[in-house]
């Protein structure tokens, strides 16, 4: 039997892999940092070996999966190069094995990861289903008949898979350190879209999605009735929102989501559309809708005392927008106090207006420094220049976090790619 060794199993896709190609039964061990994220959990939960980075991990029989964010100069793969062990890239790897199935793949510049969340739930109530989330969660089911799995556009990864669905979301200009326009994110969506074999469900309130072409059918989803599925008679309350689903200006269904904001309602439409396309009950969707829990951290809340602390992924402008949106709806009335961190020093340098922008909607907005990445550990700007472009705004250390106490009642967003979570557990622990 084969045992597969994942080089960088924390990272979010990776640790989701691993754990769908452990639970539909094989051996799995892989190495990372020291350092802990919470991408491992469910790794450890499952009794998963993770080692430290060490070229000696690296043994004849085995299967290396390496992560896209470790270079072939890495220690462990120049050693299974060596050894003449096979090395495999993640998107590679995951787009021959989703070819099993009926594979769903997600992609977009914002909402992936929530949707991918919400159809994995929704489809798996129906049939088996194995699921991979870029929140560092993963399930295999030995009889899936489904695969959803969330496509990231980031150096074209998402042109190793051949879908049968594609869900696009939107397409928005991200990753500047990768992409050079909002016409060059555009071109790679535009290659993915010709290797779908079934059907793709587009956004069609995107005027990019619009001017996809494909050799298969492409469905729009949106609030414009001009959609083929559109959503009406919308009504927010703080439980959640309702709102009717049309199918080319047919009445479909009612639907209710314990969610907040308009992009829960697009990740929604795009989930029942496929739903539909593949024959789903709305009964059955309804059922699943109402039992969603959501995924880490996609406005992942605590209560402690009169506080309400949110974990969001929200990095880029549209996302602080929408994460906005969402804490206005479900608090009404409630001071909104925005806790921000920028992730890379390119996305940062290349919105930074925009950043601004969006933050200046919280009711008060504090700023961490920002996080860099592997690839990129200082930049030409420093936080100060986005704190300049703020009124009011404060820029916040792990020393100063006690600062925030002054907000009494609020809902406090923590937001960023990085480890704005160290700020929140800061905050928590003064609280408790």
């Amino acid at each position: 039997m084969t045992r597969y060794h994942f080089t960088g199993i924390k990272g979010s896709g990776m640790s989701s892999l691993a754990q769908i190609l452990f639970d539909a039964g094989e051996q799995v061990q892989g190495s990372d940092y020291e350092t802990y994220y919470f991408t491992e959990q469910p790794l450890r939960d499952r009794g998963i070996e993770i080692l430290n980075f060490d070229e000696n991990n690296i043994k004849e029989g085995l299967t290396v999966i390496a992560g896209n964010a470790f270079n072939d100069d890495h220690p462990e793969l120049v050693r299974a190069r060596e050894l003449g062990v096979e090395v495999i890239r993640y998107h590679k790897f995951l787009g021959e094995y989703s070819n099993r199935y009926t594979s769903i793949a997600i992609t977009g510049a914002h909402g992936k990861t929530s949707t991918t969340g919400l159809m994995s739930h929704v489809v798996g109530g129906y049939m088996p289903t194995s699921y991979l989330i870029g929140d560092g969660t993963g399930s295999g089911k030995e009889d899936a008949s489904y695969f959803v799995m969330e496509a990231c556009e980031y150096r074209r990864h998402f042109l190793a898979y051949h879908p049968d669905y594609a869900i696009m979301t939107n397409i928005d200009f991200d990753h500047p350190d990768y992409f050079t326009s909002i016409d060059d994110v555009y071109d790679a969506f535009q290659q993915l879209a010709l290797q779908v074999n079934k059907a793709i469900i587009a956004c069609g309130d995107d005027e990019q999605l619009q001017k996809i072409q494909a050799n298969v059918p492409v469905v729009y989803y949106g609030f414009d009735p001009a959609n083929d599925f559109s959503a009406r008679n919308i009504v927010k309350t703080s439980e959640g929102t309702e709102f009717d689903v049309y199918v080319r200006n047919e009445f479909y269904s009612k639907f209710f989501i314990p969610l907040f904001g308009d992009h829960t309602i697009l990740n929604t439409l795009a989930v029942i559309s496929l739903c539909h396309y593949e024959g789903v009950p709305a009964k059955l969707i309804q059922e699943r809708l109402n039992t969603y829990g959501g995924v880490k951290r996609r406005f992942t809340e605590t209560k402690v005392g009169n506080a309400i602390l949110v974990d969001d992924y929200a990095h880029h402008p549209t996302e602080i927008a929408a994460t906005l949106q969402s804490a206005r709806q479900k608090y009404p009335g409630r001071e909104v106090v925005a806790v921000f961190q920028p992730h890379t020093f390119t996305r940062t340098k290349a919105f930074l207006q925009n950043f601004a922008d969006s933050l200046s909607g919280a009711d008060a907005a504090y700023l961490c420094d920002i996080f860099g990445s592997a690839r990129e550990k200082q930049g030409e700007l420093t936080i100060n220049d986005l704190a300049n472009l703020i009124d009011g705004c404060t820029v916040l250390t792990i020393e100063t976090v006690d600062q925030l106490k002054k907000h009494e009642n609020a809902v406090f967003l923590f937001m960023g790619a990085g480890d704005v979570h160290k700020y929140q557990d800061a905050f928590e622990a003064i609280l408790n």
